[in-house]
């Protein structure tokens, strides 16, 4: 029995559902709860547990799982008629991790508290160090004139990215944060660096963007050519469909190695690596996402992603 975790419209679960033909799968989204939902955890008194989840006129047995995909799950909602809204959810919430953490079946990528861990950037690049990837030279600080020598050192040619999250909200408008060049004017800014750290790194010169999904002990490459158009060239994730080809990606078995140990380091079974191929050939590790969007790789490339996360669900294999 498997439990897919994620919100309404995930495509990606839906492609992966798809290919589970046969098996018993449940799909969830942990908004629904406690509204719509109703989550059990039952210590009898005799040594054994009951965990189970009623939705949708089903109760399914929790214990009974061989696996579960934390895949994009929302954050329990309370009832439109509950008082204390805040503490309501807040309640459900550390019910509902308490309830996932505590099953003991294959989770993917990982449990909770070690997907949180593993998307640490600070911590994927020391992991990443270790295991002898090539990082750009890095700075991860909140101290101006640190900032202001690795900018000199460097000769202008940094870029800086947040230290976590990339979805920012600021006067009651959200917007993205990805990684962008410092610019000359950007260094008037620099004393509000005190306000809060920013990871800065030399500006890597890219032939092309990899991007590796580690399904298990599968591996798949493949090459964003980021470089063709402006939109692209600093973060391929401000996509420009029609102008950057994406193409499968040939590793050197000694970075292909490291993509596959770097994802057990971090105790994950999914990860979605990104590199930079350089115009020298140097494969430089960038970061790792542990629950990464892969459709848009699999849809260009034809890299049967969706396929592998399917038979890894399927096998239930414990890490």
């Amino acid at each position: 029995m498997i439990l897919v975790l994620t919100s309404d419209g995930d495509e990606h679960a839906e492609r992966v559902v798809g290919t589970l033909a046969g098996a018993d799968v449940t799909v969830f989204d942990p908004a629904c709860f406690p509204a719509a939902a109703t989550l059990e955890i039952g210590h009898p008194g005799d040594g054994s547990t009951v965990r189970a989840l009623g939705h949708g006129g089903r109760r399914v047995d929790l214990d009974e799982l061989t696996a579960i995909w934390y895949r994009r799950p929302g954050n329990p909602v309370a009832h439109p008629q509950a008082v204390a809204r805040e503490h309501v959810e807040e309640e459900c919430r550390v019910m509902v991790e308490s309830l996932w953490d505590g099953l003991g079946c294959l989770k993917v990528p990982a449990s909770r508290p070690v997907i949180d861990r593993a998307g640490r950037k600070a911590y994927q690049l020391e992991v990443a160090r270790r295991l002898g990837f090539e990082l750009p030279a890095t700075l991860i600080t909140n101290d101006p004139e640190r900032f202001l020598d690795f900018y000199v050192q460097h000769e202008g040619r940094v870029i800086t990215k947040p230290v976590h999250g990339n979805q920012l909200e600021a006067d009651g408008e959200r917007f993205g944060r990805f990684a962008a060049p410092v610019t000359p004017a950007d260094l008037g800014h620099a004393d509000a660096l005190r306000l809060c750290p920013v990871i800065v790194q030399a500006y890597v010169p890219k032939r092309v963007e990899v991007r590796v999904t580690v399904v298990g002990g599968e591996l798949f490459a493949a090459e964003i050519h980021s470089q063709v158009s402006n939109h692209t060239r600093y973060d391929w994730r401000h996509y420009d469909p029609g102008a950057t080809p994406i193409l499968a990606h040939d590793l050197p078995d000694e970075v292909s190695r490291r993509c596959l140990e770097l994802v057990e380091r971090l105790g994950l079974c999914y990860g979605a690596i990104d590199l930079i191929l350089t115009p020298d050939g140097r494969h430089v590790f960038l970061e790792i996402n542990p629950n990464g969007q892969f459709l848009w790789i699999e849809d260009a490339t034809g890299l049967p992603i969706s396929a592998a996360i399917g038979e890894l669900l399927k096998s239930g294999v414990k890490r």
